[in-house]
């Protein structure tokens, strides 16, 4: 993913944070404070948005003035900036180099234009997509005048609609590249610039440096051409009702149908695409969470607008209970990802939300059984469960590095997912995540054991006797101290644990040593007993990110491995608690 300075990674905490510990301009030096200040009237002299504006120059004044507070903030957005990395750029949305804002796409627009030139020439062909978060539209059509003014063609989205569409748009348009704007399921303040190629993927090394140096070539934006939005072409909207179709085609072998879900869309892009494409398929409407049905970009309903996060399903769960209905769905606010919850009287509150892992074993195994042939593939950081369903199956099977710029990159892929809930099903057409086309497979799946009276935990445990009863988890430690992550992961690699609840760490591996069977990667893997924890650093949030998976195949069922690995995610919370 897009990698932020290491001074923009806490939003409005590292503001406060910055304000806390920030000298006033006189104890800095008035050469330090000079230059600041004239950073930011340069900043100032370019940016055409007129709330950016008004916000630097409040800013700016106050800081002159000598408000500590105020130089602080400024400092923030000033002391580096955001940088062009795998899959583009992500921040929080503000004033300053530090941040997302029209300078910032702007450069980052004409940059790509000028990679796109010099490696195609002019006249290529750009997809440009948007979500529902602050400044998307915005920044897309920015990033479109930028393009025809370096003399490309720009199709434009009619509308702000999921990721899928734009991957599946570069594709079917024939593009070159394609951007994105979204931030996901990031807060509210962020946004992002997510950039793919003509092979449909998002970018990778080394692209990303070459795009990054052509960003950094931008000399005054007042000297970037731009045309005119109105000279724009749209999308058409057949692109749209293509793959609509071709969705459709993905489910056409079975004629079940009976399914009653709620949907939640999580404030964001998704019903209208999602609608479309189960009701084309034959399926019943959703019964979809009124409350974030429609985008916005607050999000106002959860604190975190991910199906992940705890709370972001009460009310899916609520509007479930209450209709009595067979599966929830959820996407997150850009719709590449999806997430499952099925009725479970085991569960407090009557409904278990499956992992990312469960839906990956469910939806592979499915597919696998369904006769889809080609390569399997999960990142290192996902559970090695699809391995077995792909050698029951006698299919192909991969792993990669973590993200699906790694994952659409396998060749032949069929099946494709990571435990972050995005799932691949039709590579030849997406080439990266999709939660629209995955929840049309996931409820032709569920409404084919539910016409055998089953559900997809009985699936799950007859997938449980295949994989050898494996349970994933999750870990993250958080941490504003960029050199204090790096401290764990130099302790943890010099001196582990002998054991985390009881069960024996055998072996530490490192992710970013050579001469492994995958690039390198910065993180560590410890062999456990029956199991394996990977720990990296988030690459956009202030996190160290631990994957845990234990299994038992002597076991009747998960249980008791259910149990062990809390013992051992236990464990790693305590050792880690040394560095609070």
């Amino acid at each position: 993913m897009t990698q932020r300075t290491e001074h923009s990674a806490g939003g409005a905490a590292t503001d406060a944070a910055a304000a806390a510990t920030t000298p006033t301009p006189a104890a800095t030096g008035t050469a330090i404070s000079e230059a600041l200040f004239a950073a930011a009237r340069a900043w100032l002299a370019e940016d055409p948005d007129p709330a950016t504006r008004g916000e630097l120059e409040e800013l700016l004044a106050a800081a002159e003035s000598g408000d500590s507070v105020a130089y602080g903030y400024l400092e923030d957005r000033f002391d580096g900036r955001l940088q062009f990395g795998t899959a583009g750029l992500r921040g929080e949305l503000g004033a300053g180099p530090n941040r997302m804002n029209r300078v910032t796409v702007l450069r980052a627009a004409a940059g790509l234009a000028a990679f796109v030139t010099g490696q195609h020439g002019t006249g290529q062909v750009v997809a440009i997509g948007y979500d529902a978060r602050h400044n998307s539209r915005r920044f897309a059509e920015d990033t479109a005048e930028v393009m025809l003014g370096a003399g490309h063609r720009p199709y434009l989205m009619p509308r702000e609609l999921p990721t899928p569409m734009l991957a599946y748009s570069v594709l079917a348009l024939g593009a070159q590249a394609g951007v994105m704007v979204t931030a996901s399921h990031n807060p509210a303040r962020d946004n992002g610039y997510k950039v793919y190629l003509g092979d449909g993927s998002q970018i990778t090394t080394p692209n990303d440096t070459l795009i990054a140096e052509r960003i950094d070539a931008v000399g005054a934006l007042a000297d970037v051409p731009r045309g005119a939005i109105g000279d724009v072409t749209a999308v058409p909207e057949d692109v749209i009702d293509a793959y609509v179709a071709r969705a459709g085609e993905l489910v056409a072998q079975s004629a079940h149908r009976d399914l009653r879900f709620v949907y939640t869309a999580m404030h964001g892009v998704g019903f209208e695409l999602f609608h479309r494409v189960l009701t084309n398929a034959g399926f019943p409407e959703p019964i979809s969470v009124p409350e974030q049905q429609k985008p916005d970009p607050d999000f106002p309903t959860v604190s975190f607008p991910n199906p992940e996060e705890p709370g972001a399903l009460d009310l899916a769960f609520a509007l479930a209970t209450e209709h009595d209905v067979d599966l929830i769905i959820a996407n997150d606010p850009d719709a590449d990802r999806m997430a499952l919850a099925v009725p479970d009287p085991a569960t407090p509150g009557g409904w278990r939300r499956l992992s990312g892992d469960d839906v990956g074993m469910v939806l592979g195994w499915y597919l696998a059984n369904k006769g889809r042939r080609g390569t399997f593939a999960t990142s290192i950081v996902s559970s090695e469960g699809l391995a077995a369903i792909a050698a029951e199956a006698k299919v192909g099977y991969a792993r990669t590095l973590t993200g699906f710029k790694w994952l659409s990159k396998v060749p032949d892929l069929a099946f494709g997912y990571e435990e972050a809930i995005g799932y691949c099903v039709d590579s030849a057409h997406v080439r990266d995540k999709d939660g629209v086309t995955a929840a049309l497979v996931a409820a032709e799946f569920a409404a084919t054991l539910k016409a055998e009276g089953r559900t997809l935990l009985d699936a799950l445990a007859e997938i449980d006797k295949v994989t050898g009863n494996l349970v994933t988890t999750q870990l993250s430690i958080r941490s504003n101290d960029p050199e204090q992550i790096q401290t764990m992961m130099r302790t943890l690699r010099r001196t582990p644990p002998a054991t985390l609840g009881a069960v024996p760490v055998t072996e530490v591996g490192d992710l970013s040593a050579a001469g492994q069977a995958l690039p390198p990667e910065q993180g560590l893997r410890l062999a456990l007993e029956h199991g394996w924890i990977a720990v990296r650093p988030s690459g956009t949030e202030p996190k160290l990110k631990c994957y845990i998976e234990l299994g038992d195949r002597t076991a009747a069922d998960r249980s008791p491995v259910v149990a062990r690995i809390a013992a051992v995610r236990a464990g790693l919370e305590e050792w880690f608690g040394q560095f609070a």
